[in-house]
């Protein structure tokens, strides 16, 4: 299964449903406690189910919801690379798409929802029946199933799938499909819940702030994920498992003859006494583990060390993960979470780091998802990879990043909007397009002109007036020409918001 889509509400800044978009490799970019961090929690809280990194409380209620009676946090993912079959149980397959579990898109959408940010209430969003005559089948019992069939043919009376099946064709040109939320905590609809479980993603994420204590795992957390993708290896389950069944039986032996000889001596004690042992399906084995870690010299705990040491380990495990994935089958699918990754790094760190990305997210069962502070980091990446937050009227709004939508490609734009980064760089790519668009003499007219000195071969001074964004380019080209006054950053940006308003109105 693979994200395809996101949709949260009620959840901090996000007031109203806000949609993002994910593929393979996604980078949030935006300022400051904007909302890229909040995506990238609430998806640990929908994953996770509060045993991940984040725990939901109150605080999380969007303040202006909560106040208006509205406590309910929604938050959503919409999935596409679906399994083909589930398996209620051994004799009952099924598939979404037989079951009406998928949504208009052929997708399948689970809402969770926290009511006052309590337990979390499981929806299905699906394109269902809603006819009264083979509505809720799934939300019935199998003697409610039977009653409902009635005279209509039946395969086999005994699957709850099969009963299903045969209403539901009996009534296939008057289904009345409709976009409805089905409750999958009841029923054979929590049978094909606990299943879908199984087929979810993995979800690892990895803060960018953490307290530096003997108890800061964010060095350890790379293990403890590689902990959990081990044990989904449904062949390391079954040794496992093979090993917990002969441990079982021994322990019965020893507990059996124990008792035996107890029933010699006193058979009322021995009558009165059972031996208690764990089933093997409620063994944790991941528990054995919990203490993995990763120490420096002399046993010293890596979270002690500097935060670019911590994060220079991160950026190595996601290069070794990227090897390991590449030749690995049956790898279970997971989505790595990482808040900026450029934290305390050297920009050639920051390189390797993106590379390790694209190699991760261009592997099967794989997704990427960062946050970004970084104007480097956003020119390492594609168009596509980019998600921009913006806020307006005290919305977030989380855009996809179009070439098509931008005046020219350029990822100095993307920074513009995301940070306001406005640089050198960025004036010579304004400038260069107005001119390459054979726009320059309309640009010029009507602005205000400033003394500018030339210099020409020999060290000639000429002279000559131009507007306030040649006199800026001329000095970007030629910084060895000292007879100017040097450009404020004010006039810098002051060019460049000139510049961008006249693409706006004369070149889009």
């Amino acid at each position: 299964m693979r994200l395809k889509k996101a949709v949260i509400s009620n959840f901090r800044n996000y007031k109203i449903e806000t949609d993002i978009k994910f593929s393979n490799l996604v980078a949030f970019v935006g300022k400051n406690d904007i909302g890229k961090s909040s995506v990238l929690e609430a998806l640990d809280i929908f994953f996770n189910s509060g045993a991940g990194v984040i725990k939901i409380d109150q605080h999380d209620i969007n303040k202006y919801n909560r106040d208006n009676g509205n406590d309910v946090i929604s938050i959503s993912a919409i999935f596409d690379d679906l399994p083909e079959a589930l398996t209620i149980d051994v004799l009952n397959p099924t598939n979404l798409k037989s079951e009406y579990l998928l949504n208009a898109d052929g997708c399948l959408e689970i809402c969770k929802k926290y009511s006052n940010a309590g337990k979390e209430k499981v929806f299905i969003k699906a394109l269902h029946p809603t006819n009264p005559h083979c509505c809720d089948l799934l939300l019935k019992k199998i003697t409610e199933l039977k009653r409902d069939l009635g005279d209509i043919p039946c395969a086999n009376k005994t699957k709850s799938a099969e009963i299903r099946k045969a209403i539901w064709n009996e009534y296939v040109n008057d289904l009345q499909l409709q976009e409805i939320e089905i409750d999958v905590t009841k029923e054979d609809a929590k049978n094909i819940w606990d299943q879908i479980k199984t087929y979810m993603p993995l979800y690892a994420l990895f803060q960018s702030d953490r307290k530096n204590s003997d108890g800061d795992n964010e060095v350890q957390d790379p293990l403890k994920e590689a902990v959990k993708q081990i044990f989904q290896d449904r062949e390391i389950l079954m040794k496992l498992n093979e090993i917990a069944v002969e441990v079982e039986s021994k322990l019965k032996e020893v507990s059996t003859r124990t008792l035996e000889k107890l029933r010699e001596m006193n058979p009322n004690i021995a009558d009165s006494l059972n031996p208690v042992i764990p089933s093997t399906e409620s063994l944790k084995w991941a528990e054995v583990f919990k203490n993995v870690s990763i120490t420096g010299d002399n046993e010293i705990p890596i979270n002690k060390r500097g935060s670019g040491i911590k994060r220079l380990v991160l950026i190595n495990f996601f290069r070794a993960e990227a090897e390991r994935r590449k030749t690995e089958r049956n790898v279970p699918n997971i989505i790595y979470a990482i808040e900026e990754p450029e934290t305390s790094q050297h920009p050639e760190h920051q390189r390797q780091l993106i590379e390790a990305f694209r190699h991760l997210a261009s592997l099967r069962n794989t997704q990427v998802i960062i946050t970004t502070h970084s104007p480097a980091i956003v020119k390492l990446l594609n168009f596509e990879d980019l998600r921009l937050l913006r806020k307006e009227d005290d919305l977030i709004r989380i855009e996809n990043i179009e070439k098509n939508e931008l005046p020219y490609p350029s990822l100095n734009e993307v920074n513009y909007l995301a940070f306001n980064e406005s640089n050198d760089e960025y004036h010579n790519e304004l400038y260069g397009f107005i001119e390459s668009e054979d726009r320059l003499l309309a640009y010029k007219n009507g602005k205000e002109l400033r003394d500018y000195i030339k210099q020409g071969r020999g060290g000639a001074r000429k002279p000559c007036q131009v507007n306030l964004s040649e006199y800026i380019r001329h000095q970007i080209h030629h910084p060895e020409n000292t007879e100017n006054t040097r450009f404020t950053n004010d006039e810098l940006q002051e060019s460049i918001g000139m510049m961008r308003d006249f693409i706006k109105l004369n070149l889009m």
